[in-house]
């Protein structure tokens, strides 16, 4: 089965039904749910969904949603390499350099996001929950 990680903006368009990007997120999960690929995040992506999350509703419901989403993905440890790679690594926002390194060092072949422009030079790929599904549908 393929490791996927999943950034926070893809989640906070399913958590959120943001449009125009709910239906692809939406259809990103739909394959979680289905088993045909395993969503990886950090620690760091419950700490900002909660944050943004209770803004929008209360904490406790913030909590509630957290749960159910934390029976959907695998939690990848945040290590002292991790966090001196994404120190050292130049990219223009540290939150997506250690979104990068958690992937990369946990041999993840694939980063979703929309902020696609923050990653120069990637070792991996990188790509938007639309392209993802897409190539996905094309390889059945």
């Amino acid at each position: 089965m393929d490791k996927v990680y999943i950034d926070c903006d893809i989640i906070l368009d399913l958590l959120s039904k943001r449009e125009p990007f709910f239906k692809s997120a939406a259809a990103l999960f739909t394959m979680v749910e289905r088993g045909e690929i395993n969503a990886c995040v950090s620690p760091l992506i419950f700490a900002n969904l909660f944050y943004i999350l209770r803004k929008a509703a209360s904490a406790e419901k913030a909590i509630d949603t957290l749960k159910k989403f934390r029976l959907l993905v695998d939690v990848l440890p945040v290590n002292e390499k991790i966090i001196e790679l994404a120190l050292s690594s130049g990219l223009p926002d540290f939150e997506d350099s250690l979104h990068y390194y958690t992937a990369l060092e946990n041999g993840i072949y694939c980063l979703i996001t929309r902020n696609r422009k923050h990653y120069k030079k990637p070792e991996i790929i990188i790509c938007t929950a639309e392209e993802f599904v897409q190539s996905k549908k094309a390889n059945q």
